[in-house]
């Protein structure tokens, strides 16, 4: 058994979720709202160590009325807990895991195990099969994904992804140096990601597609 993962981000109309500095305002304040909403609905967000190095973000709820229970564990994808101790993430207002791989040093996770949980799953690099397992053996039954283009790419080429939405902002970025949704070797025609629309609709200046896997 494995959490259900929900990805979620916003894009330019041309694709891209980032600039190289992450300093665009893709969407507007009701897509804000609608993420802090999709984040009361789930067991845990989970995140890349990217992001928290670029972004710091604190990864609870708090664009919305909440108390502070309502906000879900907190998960790092994080192969050398090269997380810095005083990251957002890292505070009071919720617990977090950090999923780690063999080549993370002792010293370390040491440090991060005095602020959160940390888990070792996978050699050279963290097993993201292996991660969902002991999450959802830990109670996390759900997951929103709110990852960079990496681990968006990680997760979809292992298969863990159920749902997609898709914030598409009216702008158009260009450039080599900005990020698309997913990085990575990409899929060849035979196995590409395949999706089904569930709905759609316009928010702000924008439009949101909600899509279901196909696995």
């Amino acid at each position: 058994m494995k959490p259900y993962v929900h990805l979620n981000c916003a894009m330019t109309a041309d694709g891209k979720i980032a600039t190289k500095d992450s300093t665009l305002k893709i969407s507007g304040h009701d897509d804000l709202i609608r993420v802090h909403k999709l984040r009361k609905k789930y067991d845990a967000i989970m995140v890349g160590i990217n992001t928290i190095l670029v972004d710091n973000p604190r990864l609870s709820i708090h664009k919305i009325n909440s108390e502070i229970e309502d906000n879900p564990t907190r998960i790092v994808i994080d192969s050398r807990a090269r997380t810095p101790i005083n990251s957002r993430v890292l505070n009071d207002d919720a617990e977090t895991i950090i999923i780690t791989s063999s080549k993370a040093k002792k010293e370390d996770v040491n440090r991060l195990s005095k602020k959160a949980t940390v888990l070792s799953v996978g050699t050279d690099r963290v097993d993201l099969v292996g991660a969902m397992d002991k999450l959802y053996d830990l109670g996390i039954e759900s997951i929103l994904l709110e990852g960079g283009a990496t681990l968006n790419y990680s997760m979809l080429e292992e298969k863990l992804v159920d749902k997609i939405s898709v914030c598409i902002g009216s702008k158009i970025l260009g450039g080599k140096d900005s990020i698309t949704m997913v990085d990575g070797e990409g899929f060849d025609k035979e196995n590409c990601v395949k999706l089904e629309i569930e709905d759609y609709y316009k928010l702000d200046d924008d439009i949101v597609i909600e899509y279901k896997v196909i696995h």
